[in-house]
């Protein structure tokens, strides 16, 4: 079968189109997995933290969960028998994404 000569290139020309739109999908998903990694990561890391927390050792919190996922704690509260735990951390990807949060708490007294 014979292509017709102005057919001649579109093969060309529709790969150039198709390969940058893939290669967009495919790193905005791996982006956007990895922005959710950091995310359970963080929440992992704040659930410990509170726990750690309400035993008394408040002075651990920070490198609990630096030490887990990187994260800054913002901020340490009592609210009534539990203990609250707040950490943020960035998505870690080159996206205008805001910060991570997440917040846990735990029965005070380790009870």
């Amino acid at each position: 079968m014979r292509l017709r000569q102005d057919d001649a290139g579109s093969a060309t020309a529709e790969f150039a189109v198709v390969v940058p739109v893939v290669v967009l999908v495919i790193a905005l998903t791996a982006g956007t997995l990895s922005a959710v990694s950091r995310q359970v990561r963080l929440e992992q890391a704040v659930a410990q933290a509170a726990r750690v927390a309400a035993r008394g050792e408040s002075g651990r919190v920070g490198e609990v969960i630096a030490a887990i996922a990187d994260g800054a704690v913002a901020g340490v509260a009592g609210d009534g028998d539990l203990v609250c735990v707040e950490a943020t951390v960035s998505p870690g990807v080159p996206l205008p994404l805001p910060p991570l949060r997440a917040r846990s708490c735990a029965l005070a007294g380790g009870r």
